[in-house]
């Protein structure tokens, strides 16, 4: 079974989060969302309270296929700031494990130097911070062993795309007839 770590922090944006979790789960992988603020409940950007699975010290990075995270502010900041999650991030890359970065938060992931000679996509405004990436932008792109999305618009798009790189084209489609996605 595949195994996906959700790194989530107070001011995320909620359905970037919860659509990409939602598609995952629905396709078998196990997900767990990990609180970077030491606590298990993590208040989004729109003031919707979610329940996290553990916290960030109790998550085990090494034992995810993909790391993910969520964008929205302050929540993006709130990842960047943690050295924990840079250092898994890091880890996980230097290993060829999946990473996945929405909205705002792909530029964590720049700014770390991740997306180095990569295509990438962020929400307008983000771009100068994905350091050594060829910004492109549609509305979901995988280059290798990362993934990025531009916002909210795409979580959906997103998360069967996560679905796709981890479970199969075949999952994928099966959950996008499922859930009436065009």
């Amino acid at each position: 079974m595949s195994k996906v770590l959700v790194y989530i922090a107070d001011g995320m944006e909620e359905v970037e989060c919860l659509a990409v979790v939602d598609m995952l789960r629905r396709g078998g992988a196990e997900v767990r969302m990990a609180s970077v603020n030491g606590k298990t409940e993590v208040t989004g950007a729109h003031g919707i309270r979610v329940g996290a699975d553990c916290l960030l010290a109790d998550s085990d990075p090494d034992s995810a296929d993909m790391l993910f995270l969520p964008g929205g502010m302050p929540g993006t900041k709130y990842l960047r700031e943690s050295e924990e999650v840079c250092a898994a991030l890091k880890a996980a890359s230097a290993s060829g494990k999946h990473l996945a970065a929405i909205c705002a938060a792909p530029s964590v992931l720049g700014q770390l130097h991740l997306l180095e000679g990569k295509k990438a996509t962020c929400y307008p405004g983000f771009e100068d911070q994905l350091l050594g990436a060829e910004y492109c932008s549609d509305g979901v792109v995988t280059d290798g062993a990362v993934t990025t999305a531009r916002g909210v618009g795409f979580a959906v798009d997103l998360g069967l795309e996560l679905v796709r790189v981890l479970l199969g084209e075949e999952k994928s489609v099966e959950i996008r007839e499922a859930i009436q996605h065009p």
